[in-house]
């Protein structure tokens, strides 16, 4: 096949491409340059994307011997990534960027280009696998090593974008033998840590970069019952689970700390409770894809694994897409209640290894009522 294979400057997008090469595809290599600010540089293993990364993919490609290109994304990227960013947490959503650049760039604006160029499939360097099934249809699949399994991120990918993507790291059992691959190959990038944090805020102070470009309300942060315990600088600033930073000042009833269980940014108040409030017996959303063949009923509840951060464990759970008038949206029911889920959040359901599809949540159900506990 023809195959473009994604190189962000990484070990393992570079051992991905020069496998493509040793299985007999013609694979050209390109760098996606996601940011215009001048001297974007690496620190660390904070951040990717760089100009030292779109250096260090050109050396890989030049060792593999295929051509390299850089295509400029950074006007799509402001617009589907970081200004969706911006927007999510404005309206008290808690967005993964990460998930948002797979769908829009990677997986959607790459790849749409890549087939108007003529290639078969992207390839990159995510841990995951491509497995035919009885019928001969591919499935997104778990990687073979679970430590590293990279799926939850791709779980965003329609069932024509899977049939046009390539992972050849998804049997590698483990990322110290694709370092041992890269150290064999020449390739500088060897020992080169992962990047972590989000890309375009390389310091990780969110929080900060936030209040930059979110003009900040004073607001009310209120219990379970609606009274008011104290006020916050900007709803922005919180998210949902979290325990630092609420500065109420007077102690809960009980002397156990408060969380946060909701931000409103309608009426610009966050509310706060009990840990055990934080459960979650239901979550929903009516953004939602299939990364393969649907079920052949899906208004069916069908058991299910669900996963809702990228290292959470799936839990076991029932799903279904239930119409309520022009309302559609996918529902998932977890056995065991959930915690520390946030609207903006994406779930991705699995049957066996298989990702079967994701939803935005944009809705979640507390396990807990508020008579059953007592906030303050």
């Amino acid at each position: 096949m023809k195959v473009l294979a994604a190189m962000s400057g990484g070990v393992d997008s570079a051992v991905a491409a020069a496998r493509a090469v040793e299985a007999g595809h013609e694979v050209v290599g390109v760098h996606l340059a996601l940011s215009r600010m001048p001297g974007t540089l690496r620190t660390g293993s904070r951040g990717c994307c760089t100009v030292e990364d779109s250096m260090d993919a050109q050396r890989a490609a030049n060792i593999i011997g295929i051509p390299y290109y850089v295509w400029d994304f950074s006007e799509r990227f402001k617009l589907d990534v970081v200004d969706d960013f911006i927007a999510e947490y404005a309206a008290g959503r808690t967005p993964n960027p990460c998930m948002r650049c797979n769908e829009k760039i990677k997986f959607a604006a790459l790849l749409e280009k890549a087939i108007d160029l003529g290639f078969d499939a992207v390839c990159t360097g995510h841990y995951a696998s491509i497995v035919l099934d009885a019928d001969g249809n591919k499935e997104l699949h778990r990687a073979a090593a679970w430590a590293k399994d990279q799926s939850y991120v791709l779980g965003v990918l329609t069932a024509d974008q899977v049939q046009h993507s390539m992972f050849p790291l998804g049997a590698t059992p483990s990322k110290a033998e694709v370092r041992a691959e890269a150290a064999e190959r020449g390739f500088s990038v060897a020992n080169k840590p992962d990047s972590y944090d989000i890309c375009f805020i390389p310091d990780g102070d969110t929080r900060g970069w936030l209040a930059e470009r979110v003009a900040p309300a004073t607001g009310d942060i209120l219990d379970r019952e609606g009274k008011k315990l104290g006020e916050h600088e900007g709803a922005v600033a919180f998210t949902v689970g979290q325990r630092k930073g609420l500065s109420i000042g007077t102690p809960a009833a009980d002397g156990k700390p408060r969380f946060v269980l909701e931000v409103r940014p309608i009426t610009n108040t966050v509310v706060v409770g009990p840990k055990e409030a934080l459960a979650v017996k239901e979550i929903a959303g009516d953004s939602y894809t299939w990364a393969g063949l649907a079920p052949l009923n899906p208004e069916v509840p069908f058991e299910c694994h669900v996963q809702i951060r990228a290292h959470a464990d799936p839990v076991a759970a029932v799903a279904q897409v239930v119409r309520d008038g022009e309302r559609v949206e996918f529902m998932i029911r977890p056995h065991e209640p959930l915690t520390g889920v946030a609207p903006g959040q994406t779930a991705v359901v699995y049957m066996g290894t298989r990702v079967l599809g994701q939803c935005t949540i944009d809705r979640t159900v507390s396990a807990v009522p508020v008579s059953a506990v007592t906030d303050a």
